[in-house]
């Protein structure tokens, strides 16, 4: 499968982790939910590596590798700590297009970054995410 295949499936299941994530912060803390969550991704995320023989392979990485990766995950940590604290008081169904704002972010940031090429349809879409991401909280 080629990346786009893998990207549409992420969008699949990250809308699904939305409903199923509003529904399962209703009656507990969020940060309670985001280390249940967090417990069952480590877990599945292990599960998969070793599962596929890939976990000996970390004695292989350089500390920059692990630094960024480290950094990363705390990035991820606090996301998920604030779209959990988001959808336990505000509705999914505007939760999520302010959380896709991380998609113009995105383009920004690994142009100024890591030098990524914008073309005009890039910087286009990156708007009209903005956009739309505004007109559904307002809406």
């Amino acid at each position: 499968m080629t990346w786009i295949g893998w990207a549409l499936l992420s969008a699949l299941f990250a809308a699904a982790t939305a409903l199923l994530a509003k529904v399962g912060v209703a009656h507990v803390d969020s940060n309670l939910a985001t280390a249940i969550r967090t417990s069952v991704v480590l877990v599945f995320a292990w599960a998969i590596a070793i599962g596929l023989g890939k976990h000996g392979e970390i004695r292989l990485l350089d500390r920059r590798t692990i630094l960024f990766l480290t950094l990363s995950g705390l990035a991820t940590g606090l996301s998920w700590i604030c779209y959990f604290r988001a959808l336990q008081l505000g509705p999914a169904s505007r939760v999520a297009p302010l959380d896709k704002l991380s998609v113009p972010l995105v383009l920004l940031f690994a142009w100024l970054l890591l030098g990524e090429k914008l073309n005009a349809a890039a910087i286009t879409g990156g708007l009209l995410i903005t956009a739309g991401a505004i007109v559904m909280v307002f809406a």
